[in-house]
C-alpha cells in the first residue's frame, strides 16, 4: 500500500461527511447526558428521598426510550444516512406503520448512533485540543500549557515526542472517524433497511402505480385512437367524393368535428388525472359505459362501417367497471374493423346476471394472404369502409389493451382469425368487479 493510499481516508470528502453524521449523534445525545448527570447528582444527594428519585428515573427512562421507537425518528435517520453517509435507503412506505422488527432495529441503530456520536464528540473536544497543543509547542506557541505538566512518561521538555504524539492523535482520530463511518455505511442497510412487510407494501404501491399508468395509456389509445380513425376515414372518404357528393362531404366534416371534440374531452380527462393541481383534485369527466354504446355504433356507421348490432339485457344492471371496460373493448373492436376490416361488423352483447358476453366478427381483408394462424396475432388485416380509398397504417396496441382489460377483470378472451373472419369474443364476470 502506498503512502497516498494510506492517507486517502484522512482527506476524503466522504470521511468528513461521515464525521458530521457521527457528531450529529453526539449532539442528539446531549439531552440524555444532561439527564444522566442530573440523576447522578440526585442519587448522591442524601436530602432527596430515594423512592422519589427511582420513580422519576423510571418515568424519565420511559420518555427517553419513546423517541427511539417512533417511525418519525427512523425516517429522520434514513434522511441523514442518505445525505451524509451516501447510502441509498428507501423512505418508509407511506401509510405503512413499522412492525416490531423494524422498530427494534431502528431503536438499536439510533441508540448506537447516539453512543458512538457522544464518544466521537468527547474525543473531538479532548484529544483534538491536546494534539494541537502538542504540535504548537514545537514552534514555541503555548509552552506554558505543557511545560509544567506530565503526560504519562513525557513532560514539557520532551517537545519532539510530544509533537509526534500530537500528530499520532490527529491521525488516529481521523482513522477512527473513517472506520466508524465505514462501519455505519455497512450497517445502515441492515438496521434501517425496509422489512419484508415494507418491501411488499412498496411493491404493491409500485404495481398500483403501474396499473394506473397502463389504464390511462389504454384510455388514451382507445378513445383518442378511435376518434382519429373516424376522422381519418371520414376525411379520406370525403376527398374521394368532394366534387360529386357535397352533402356527404358536409356530413363527413360534421363527423370529424364531433370526433375531434370527443377526443379533446377524453384527452383533457386523462391529462387531468395525470396532472396534480393545488387542490389535490384532478379534472373529472364522465366515463363512457355501455349506456353510450348507441352513440359509438352511430359514429362507426357514420365513418362508413356497416354494423349489425344485437344486444340482450339491461346495461344499467352491469357493474360500472365492467360496463366501462366492455365499452372500451367494443370501441377498440370497431376501430380495428374501420381501419383494417372488410365488410360488415356483427356485434352481439349478452348481459347475463353474472357476466357480460360480447362478440364481434367481420371478414378479413385478405384472408388468403394474411398468413395468420394464431389467435394472439395483433396484425390481422381488417379492411377499409366503403367510402374510403385508403386506411391508416398498421394496427397498434389495441389488442394488447383488450387483453389487459379482460385479464384485470378475470375474464376470458378469444381474439384472432376464425376461418375467413376476424373474431373478438370476451366474457367479463361481475363477481370480481362489484
Amino acid at each position: 500500500m502506498t503512502l497516498r493510499a494510506a492517507l486517502a481516508p484522512l482527506v476524503a470528502g466522504s470521511t468528513w461527511r461521515r464525521g458530521v453524521f457521527l457528531l450529529l449523534g453526539g449532539v442528539l445525545a446531549l439531552p440524555y447526558g444532561v439527564l444522566a448527570v442530573t440523576f447522578a447528582q440526585m442519587l448522591t444527594d442524601s436530602e432527596i428521598p430515594r423512592p422519589l428519585v427511582y420513580v422519576l428515573l423510571v418515568v424519565a427512562a420511559l420518555i427517553a426510550v419513546v423517541p427511539l421507537l417512533l417511525d418519525g425518528s427512523r425516517a429522520l435517520e434514513i434522511a441523514a444516512v442518505r445525505a451524509l453517509l451516501g447510502v441509498d435507503l428507501p423512505d418508509p412506505a407511506p401509510g405503512h406503520r413499522g412492525d416490531r422488527e423494524s422498530r427494534l432495529r431502528s431503536a438499536l441503530w439510533i441508540a448506537t448512533h447516539l453512543i458512538v456520536g457522544a464518544v466521537v464528540m468527547i474525543a473531538l473536544f479532548s484529544a483534538l485540543p491536546m494534539a494541537l497543543a502538542f504540535i504548537a509547542q514545537q514552534f514555541g506557541v503555548g509552552d506554558e500549557l505543557t511545560s509544567r505538566e506530565r503526560f504519562g512518561p513525557l513532560d514539557g521538555r520532551d517537545s519532539g515526542w510530544l509533537t509526534l504524539a500530537g500528530v499520532a492523535l490527529l491521525v488516529g482520530l481521523g482513522y477512527a472517524v473513517a472506520g466508524l463511518g465505514a462501519l455505519a455505511v455497512s450497517m445502515a442497510p441492515v438496521l434501517l433497511g425496509p422489512a419484508q412487510a415494507e418491501r411488499i407494501a412498496a411493491l404493491e404501491a409500485r404495481a398500483t402505480r403501474l396499473a394506473e399508468r397502463n389504464r390511462l395509456a389504454r384510455e388514451l389509445h382507445d378513445s383518442v385512437g378511435h376518434a382519429l380513425t373516424v376522422a381519418t376515414l371520414q376525411a379520406g372518404a370525403a376527398r374521394e367524393v368532394l366534387d360529386s357528393d357535397p352533402e356527404f362531404v358536409r356530413r363527413a366534416l360534421a363527423a370529424i368535428e364531433d370526433a375531434g371534440r370527443t377526443a379533446m374531452d377524453e384527452l383533457d380527462h386523462v391529462l387531468g388525472l395525470l396532472r396534480e393541481t393545488g387542490s389535490g383534485r384532478s379534472s373529472v369527466a364522465p366515463q363512457r359505459t355501455l349506456a353510450d354504446l348507441d352513440r359509438l355504433v352511430t359514429d362507426a356507421r357514420a365513418a362508413g362501417l356497416t354494423v349489425y348490432d344485437r344486444r340482450d339485457g339491461d346495461p344499467a344492471a352491469v357493474p360500472a367497471v365492467v360496463s366501462r371496460e366492455g365499452y372500451r373493448i367494443v370501441q377498440e373492436g370497431l376501430t380495428n374493423a374501420a381501419r383494417h376490416g372488410h365488410g360488415p361488423v356483427t356485434l352481439r352483447l349478452d348481459l347475463h346476471p353474472d357476466a357480460l358476453e360480447l362478440e364481434m366478427e367481420n371478414a378479413l381483408s385478405h384472408p388468403r394472404r394474411s398468413g395468420l394462424s394464431h389467435p394472439s396475432s395483433a396484425t390481422a388485416g381488417l379492411a377499409k369502409p366503403a367510402h374510403s380509398s385508403r386506411a391508416p397504417g398498421r394496427g397498434g396496441r389495441g389488442l394488447d389493451g383488450i387483453r389487459e382489460r379482460v385479464l384485470l377483470l378475470g375474464g376470458r378472451l378469444t381474439v384472432g382469425p376464425d376461418g375467413d373472419r376476424w373474431l373478438v369474443k370476451a366474457r367479463l364476470p361481475y363477481e370480481d368487479a362489484r
